[in-house]
């Protein structure tokens, strides 16, 4: 295995370099008037016996050198991160630091090596070699640092799964859905995969803040996730005594809810285009199981979100943002800006602009869509344990309540379920406002779907 793997990009740019040197052990550029030697190639990548006196040493042993003073000061900490990593591995591996500066003592040195080992010896090599030839760093081609890069994926999973199996929803690593089936929870390998390959189309909604992960079990009836709803509110304020609830009736329903997802003609219709009686464009919770069955979707019975974070200038802030008041808003997104969808709209606007920007690329909310009862329920148990507050605590007057205009009730003078927090009653409320009702403390919250 070569030590650095080199790109049809790597050698088409050292061709154009006249500075490069095919004898330095990473092409550094040559001292003046110096020649590279015709040392044989260095594990097929890395060639060795260079006189350079700009020499591997000065690149990863010095902290201060003028290969680093080289590179442009946006991107200096980088350089001395990735030297730093580069002689962290050598000493935990029992490389000596010499052998870094030399090629055959550390093919030598890494012949001990395992093989993820040595993976990971090749790719910080190479990483460090790309940024003293390209004098930026290189976009990572691995999956997991990627998206431990972008997203911080593994600690938000790892927190949410911990989560689904304290209130009871996991249970052996599964859910059973409402179709009798067994639905494994996605792997965190599945969604950084996903994640990955996707990351192209997600990057203006990722540069918009859509970083923060929600994992919905989607395919468990709506009632069992409602029952464990009630329980983990009351055991949060059995944990937090100051959490003001009402243990008698912690969470308030529309009757309507009740068995909405369930039966031969379901009352609550998933995903709509619009919402009219008729040719809505939505399916049943069950339709949408069976499509994912059929379709080979990568997560049956499950949705992966990414949504927004509580503080917009802080990725890692926890818990989700709320809905602003109208003018209360922030654009979010340095190279796309992105309005935020304030309250104060019907949610047949609200529908309408979400829809009108599924076929347009250009708009600020292509790719979002609004939510069900089961992803609000499960960013309510998230944002209450990360934040200790509750969220869609309109009262307030700086949060909102929201449409789930992910979901409508046809039957029913087409309703649309808005959910909140109730501060004066201390209880969560789940009720409905007809499409075309608007009020300057409902809006909506949309979410990406990967």
């Amino acid at each position: 295995m070569s030590l650095i793997r080199p790109t049809s990009e790597f050698t088409s740019r050292r061709e154009e370099d006249e500075s490069s040197s095919l004898g330095n052990p990473l092409h550094l550029p040559l001292g003046k008037g110096e020649e590279p030697t015709d040392s044989p190639p260095f594990q097929g990548g890395v060639r060795g016996g260079c006189r350079s006196s700009l020499s591997l040493n000065e690149a990863i042993l010095a902290s201060s050198s003028s290969v680093r003073d080289s590179i442009p000061e946006q991107h200096r900490a980088h350089f001395e991160t990735l030297r730093q990593e580069i002689i962290d591995f050598a000493k935990a591996h029992d490389i000596p630091r010499e052998s870094l500066t030399k090629p055959d003592a550390l093919v030598e040195a890494a012949k001990k090596l395992s093989t993820p080992d040595l993976q990971r010896l090749a790719l910080l090599l190479e990483r460090f070699e790309y940024l003293l030839v390209h004098k930026e760093p290189q976009e990572s081609t691995d999956p997991l640092e990627y998206v431990e890069k972008y997203y911080h994926l593994k600690k938000q999973y790892d927190s949410q799964v911990d989560l689904l199996k304290q209130v009871g929803i996991l249970k052996e690593g599964a859910i059973t859905g409402i179709d009798g089936n067994t639905y494994p929870i996605p792997t965190l390998e599945q969604i950084t995969a996903r994640l990955f390959e996707q990351r192209e189309t997600l990057s203006t909604k990722h540069d918009q803040g859509f970083t923060k992960l929600l994992l919905v079990p989607f395919g468990m009836s709506l009632d069992a996730l409602v029952e464990t709803f009630k329980q983990f509110l009351l055991s949060y304020k059995q944990k937090n005594p100051t959490f003001d609830l009402d243990t008698n009736r912690p969470l308030w329903a529309w009757e309507e809810y009740q068995g909405a997802d369930m039966g031969d003609s379901p009352k609550l219709v998933y995903h709509p285009q619009s919402f009219t009686e008729k040719d809505h464009g939505g399916k049943t919770k069950v339709q949408i199981l069976e499509e994912q069955e059929d379709n080979q979707y990568p997560f049956p019975g499950w949705t992966i979100h990414f949504l927004q974070p509580s503080d917009p200038s802080n990725p890692d802030s926890p818990g989700f943002a709320h809905i602003p008041r109208e003018g209360k808003g922030i654009l979010q997104g340095k190279e796309t800006p992105r309005p935020p969808l304030e309250a104060g709209q019907s949610s047949n606007e609200y529908l309408s602009t979400i829809q009108k920007a599924q076929d347009d690329e250009d708009s600020h909310y292509h790719g979002e869509t609004g939510l069900t009862p089961e992803d609000w329920i499960m960013a309510f148990m998230i944002h209450l344990t990360q934040t200790g507050q509750p969220i869609d605590n309109f009262q307030n007057g700086i949060e909102s309540i929201s449409y789930l205009t992910g979901v409508f009730f046809p039957s029913h003078t087409v309703r649309v379920p808005y959910v909140y927090w109730l501060r004066s009653d201390r209880q969560v409320s789940l009720y409905y406002y007809d499409s075309s009702d608007q009020c300057e403390s409902v809006g909506v919250r949309t979410s990406v779907i990967v």
